[in-house]
């Protein structure tokens, strides 16, 4: 029983962190939403009729949304960590009763919740705005689930193995960012020339937009059901990592 006490304790606390800023949690993902539709969707909508079939404007959408689940998971769980580390409060969770991977499990599913939320509401703003269909919702489900699972443990990761803020915005802005931009949210690779056609299949970010893309539109670059079962073994890997660091206390204890 005080296993899933300290559990849920954290599980609490992380869900309060992101719950208590709604101007941060729900008002920025609104309109940075209207934003990307109104800016890249209507403008540039304007000019390109349609892209694999689609809609350009409900094209850019899948990416949007793994944007905001990818971004959100990975920054809460990250930043959570720091701060826990900062403060030496991490050093009592892992002296406590409670099982490292309950602590783990805790904490990853608190940023993963975040990008959760954020999702939502991303992807009902895009349905009011822009009746974008889901054509496959199951493959949708999964495919938000193993990407938004993947991003919440690789913020762990990371807030694991970084000493400062500075650290996890190097990460944020100089890596996950551009791979989100280049990974194809605005374009197809079917427009692309060599070499950064192929350039681009070695981002892995390109496979999980992919994925969701397929989920709403039907239709994707790539195999979704490999690239899916890619992205699966992925998270699972991330997972292995963090709870063996945890078990470990690899940076954790100061």
């Amino acid at each position: 029983m005080k296993q899933w006490l300290g559990f849920y304790s954290i599980l609490r606390r992380e869900t309060y962190r992101f719950l208590s800023i709604p101007k941060q949690t729900i008002i920025g993902p609104l309109l940075e939403t209207y934003l990307y539709i109104a800016v890249f969707g209507a403008a540039l909508g304007s000019r390109i009729q349609s892209l694999n079939g689609s809609e350009y404007i409900h094209f850019i959408i899948p990416g949007l949304l793994l944007m905001t689940l990818s971004m959100n998971a990975f920054s809460n769980n990250a930043s959570s960590l720091i701060q826990q580390k900062t403060l030496k409060a991490i050093d009592d969770q892992l002296a406590s009763p409670v099982a490292n991977v309950l602590l783990l499990t805790g904490y990853t599913l608190g940023g993963f919740l975040r990008g959760v939320l954020i999702a939502t509401i991303t992807l009902l703003t895009a349905l009011v705005m822009t009746k974008v269909p889901i054509v496959h919702p199951i493959f949708l489900l999964f495919s938000l689930l193993c990407s938004g699972l993947f991003f919440a443990s690789l913020g762990v990761l990371i807030g694991v193995r970084a000493q400062t803020f500075d650290q996890i915005s190097f990460y944020q802005t100089f890596v996950i960012q551009p791979l989100i931009f280049l990974g194809g949210i605005f374009y197809s690779t079917d427009l692309l020339s060599e070499p950064f056609k192929t350039i681009t299949h070695f981002n892995p970010i390109f496979y999980m937009i992919n994925t969701v893309r397929y989920g709403m539109l039907g239709h994707s670059d790539v195999n979704p059901y490999i690239s899916l079962l890619a992205i699966f073994i992925a998270m699972i890997c991330v997972v292995g990592i963090n709870i063996y660091l945890f078990s470990r206390g690899y940076k954790l204890r100061g």
